[in-house]
């Protein structure tokens, strides 16, 4: 909503004309992520992902359009009315929208309930999601449960094509999906081969999971030959450890872990942690030592290793 003498909390105009040529500037990066979710800046592998889900989402003069749409929105009138049980959740520090108009929400719908959770990142689904589902739950159901969540112990592959943005823009949209269909078409042939299984795709690359790390690897090493042969490099990222199962998806440190060293792999390399290197003693595969690094959002540091010659 617009900032207004009777709404001081409110939008300004010139907000609004700012995010504008920031739209028009940066379109196609990780527009505006120190906003959106400031606790993900300098996470590549995330920065990547939400370019690429804005980039889908709409074009720079439909983003521009949405804005404009903000400029005649205003709901206060009808606040009033809402006659059900209602939460309200803002992050103290959210810069997007700032805590103000959270409180007057509240204070507008009868009876609502307004909580203030720590942090500044606007997406729910970043910064303290714990948190955030505890004070869901507690209000629908009036308890926080604990929640067990099933786990397996798997090996992570991540995969991402290098300069992908550069390479889209070289081709031409048709021309990149082609080539991106073949992409895919190779790397799942390899899952197959080598008993991976696709968990997802991320535009540009894969998540899978293997049920031992040797096989990750050679699995790994077969997608970037073979993807050589359409003129494009692969970096992949190699961790095991336990992933907490989701449907048919998989989430949890390790998987953070697991993405976090695809993000530092250089083009055409395997990077893998210490875990890998240990559990593959004695499999033939030889590593050369990257260094160690600190992962964000994984306690310590960790050393990292590269597959140093093609496996066997």
């Amino acid at each position: 909503m617009l900032k207004t003498l009777d709404f001081p909390s409110g939008i300004t105009e010139e907000a609004l004309d700012r995010w504008g040529a920031v739209v028009q500037r940066d379109w196609g990066k990780a527009v505006a992520l120190n906003v959106w979710a400031p606790s993900r800046v300098g996470d590549r592998e995330f920065e990547r992902w939400w370019a690429r889900l804005l980039r889908q989402g709409t074009s720079p003069s439909g983003a521009i359009s949405l804005m404009d749409l903000y400029r005649e929105m205003d709901v206060r009138a009808i606040l009033p009315t809402i006659d059900v049980p209602t939460l309200v959740l803002h992050r103290g520090a959210d810069t997007m929208v700032p805590a103000a108009q959270g409180c007057y929400l509240a204070e507008s719908i009868p009876g609502a309930l307004y909580l203030e959770l720590p942090g500044g990142d606007h997406l729910p689904f970043t910064g303290d999601v714990d948190g955030l589902l505890d004070e869901v739950e507690e209000f629908l159901v009036g308890s926080r449960g604990a929640r067990e969540s099933e786990r397996a112990l798997a090996t992570i592959l991540f995969t991402d094509i290098v300069g992908s943005t550069a390479k889209a823009a070289e081709l031409g949209d048709r021309d990149w999906r082609a080539l991106l269909e073949r992409h895919d078409a190779a790397v799942r042939r390899q899952l197959t081969l080598h008993r991976g299984r696709e968990v997802k795709t991320m535009g540009d690359g894969f998540l899978a999971t293997f049920d031992g790390p040797a096989r990750a690897i050679r699995c790994a090493r077969a997608v970037q030959d073979e993807v050589a042969g359409l003129g494009i490099e692969v970096r992949a990222g190699i961790h095991t450890g336990e992933v907490e199962l989701i449907g048919d998806d998989v989430g949890g440190m390790a998987v953070n872990i697991g993405a976090r060293i695809g993000a530092l792999a250089d083009p055409g390399e395997v990077l893998v942690s210490s875990t890998v290197r240990e559990l593959v003693v004695g499999s033939g595969l030889e590593f050369e030592e990257r260094g160690v690094e600190k992962l964000k959002g994984a306690p310590g540091e960790w050393r990292l290793f590269a597959i140093d010659a093609p496996p066997a």
